[in-house]
């Protein structure tokens, strides 16, 4: 709110040097108080009237987009009247005010009846007293025009307030700059976090997915062609594939990216603790219930709720979430008002649900309502050709989270190749994490890297523990050019089961000396 004007003696007395420098810093605290141009200005135009008898003070600004100036602040007029003056264009070269900011140049009129160049749009001046008019600019950037009418035709005067009144037009300037600037600035920022949105949200899904093999080529393609539809669509593929991440690249990259995206895991809860999860509940609906609960349809309304393990869910689950699916309402448990959503769905499972349907576990009708855009990932044993790329990102990841720097060495990425994956990602994920926890250097090395041998069938059932997969490592120890030194001795070590001699007569050399290697190219030698 604007301060008080005390005095109105620019009215009645003459503007000598003292009430200028009183009006000057008068404006200049309003000009200073706030970057709201319109109430700034206005709250100007009436100090301009009450301590220096300028009246009828307006502002136009030029638009751009408009081609022409429009009327930012008026004065002493109607509310009618300043509504009217806000639908008028002055045209560049158009009247006074044009030919005072086409020209930069401030224009005094001494008395407003005898100049054509005045149009009186407004019929708001008086016709017998001059009019000053001052670029608020340069000859290099011109903001607008200031003009405002003396309530004295005393010549004297008028030549010291067309002075003030440049002035005046000078901390305008001043403060336009300053509001444009920040408005500028604040646009930049918005601007910038708009675009950070999707890409944070992307490196967590699209931008996280590597893969330049073919299945996974036409995987993108699919998921830049689904996303722009809110078509239902049924991840497939075995654990540890990555189906959470193609379901947020598919609903990052939708019309719905900005609405939220809820994910559940169904095969976490039982029945009745999954109703509540994906429905909600009224107060007091059960045991522990103590207030009501939105579910996550209710939650991912407007945007995309993510079903993992679709197919655990029991067959009395499966007919309340086709309802659900077919009508987009549902209840709360304990509660009798219908709830009506607009949620896109996607589902992911690891199991073959057509044979499911025929052993009558899973309901046909909903297998059909999930099943209108399948996507199947293939495992990471058909995809090798992107181990390379996946080992290296997942290193960069780990180098993020244990803050410090790491890589993985040629080798190591060569006897991560020979092993079939049978836990995907997760479980190349799981192996990387232990070798980078191994290695003091930061270096992945052959001899840190270590695979868990329970889960390959080939060893058989029984088997546990961690250990170098000897048998995908056929190279030979002594003839292979690719080994540097130090790989060959981890070679013949592992060919060998880590019995340095046995090492030793593989590489042609004595248990000391391959001691002697073993120490001096810190191989950490493993105990099996």
């Amino acid at each position: 709110m604007s301060e008080p004007i005390a005095t109105n003696s620019g009215k009645n007395k003459v503007f000598d040097a003292e009430q200028q420098l009183i009006a000057l810093h008068k404006i200049s605290v309003i000009l200073s108080r706030s970057l709201n141009m319109e109430e700034t200005l206005q709250q100007m135009l009436s100090c301009l009237d009450e301590l220096a008898g300028m009246q009828f003070g307006m502002v136009t600004l030029y638009n751009e987009g408009r081609q022409g100036m429009l009327v930012q602040a008026l004065h002493g007029a109607t509310p009618e009247v300043i509504r009217d003056a806000s639908r008028i264009k002055y045209r560049i070269n158009e009247g006074i005010l044009g030919a005072v900011q086409t020209k930069g140049e401030t224009q005094v009129i001494a008395k407003v009846s005898q100049d054509p160049r005045f149009l009186d749009r407004l019929s708001l001046y008086d016709y017998d007293l001059p009019l000053i008019c001052v670029p608020l600019g340069n000859s290099s950037y011109r903001a607008g025009v200031l003009a405002a009418q003396p309530m004295s035709a005393d010549l004297s005067e008028l030549a010291r307030k067309t002075r003030f009144l440049e002035m005046v037009a000078n901390l305008i300037l001043q403060t336009l700059r300053l509001s444009n600037t920040v408005q500028k600035e604040k646009q930049l920022l918005q601007d910038r976090n708009d675009s950070l949105q999707p890409t944070a949200k992307k490196s967590d899904s699209f931008a996280s997915m590597i893969g330049s093999t073919p299945a996974m080529r036409e995987i993108f393609e699919t998921i830049g062609q689904i996303a722009k539809f809110d078509t239902t669509v049924l991840i497939r593929g075995e654990s540890g594939t990555g189906k959470e991440l193609i379901a947020g690249a598919i609903a990052y990259r939708s019309p719905r990216a900005n609405a939220p995206f809820i994910k559940l895991n169904c095969a976490a809860l039982p029945d009745n603790l999954l109703e509540s999860e994906l429905f909600g509940h009224e107060k007091g609906a059960f045991t522990g219930a103590v207030k009501t609960r939105k579910g996550r349809f209710e939650l991912a309304d407007g945007g995309t709720l993510f079903l993992d393990e679709i197919g655990e869910i029991s067959a009395g689950f499966q007919a309340k979430l086709l309802r659900v699916l077919q009508e987009g309402e549902f209840e709360r448990v304990g509660g009798q008002e219908t709830i009506k959503v607009d949620v896109r769905i996607i589902t992911a499972t690891n199991k073959p649900l057509e044979q499911e349907v025929r052993n009558g576990n899973f309901r046909e009708d909903l297998y059909y309502r999930l099943n209108v855009m399948p996507i199947q990932l293939p495992p990471l044993r058909e995809r090798l050709d992107d181990l390379p790329d996946l080992a290296r990102f997942i290193v960069l990841k780990f180098a993020k989270v244990q803050n410090r720097i790491l890589k993985i060495s040629d080798g190591a990425i060569r006897l991560l190749m020979g092993h079939n994956w049978p836990g995907n990602i997760r479980e190349l994920e799981n192996c990387i994490e232990r070798a980078s926890i191994m290695s003091e250097s930061g270096l992945i090395d052959r001899d840190v890297v270590m695979i868990n041998q329970s889960t390959i069938s080939a060893f058989g059932a029984g088997q546990q523990g961690y250990s170098v997969d000897v048998s995908a490592v056929t190279v030979g120890a002594s003839d292979n050019d690719d080994l540097d030194d130090r790989q060959r001795v981890i070679s013949a070590l592992e060919q060998s089961g880590w019995v340095q001699a046995k090492a030793a007569r593989l590489l042609g050399m004595s248990p000391r000396q391959i001691a002697y290697r073993i120490q001096t190219m810190n191989i950490h030698v493993r105990r099996i």
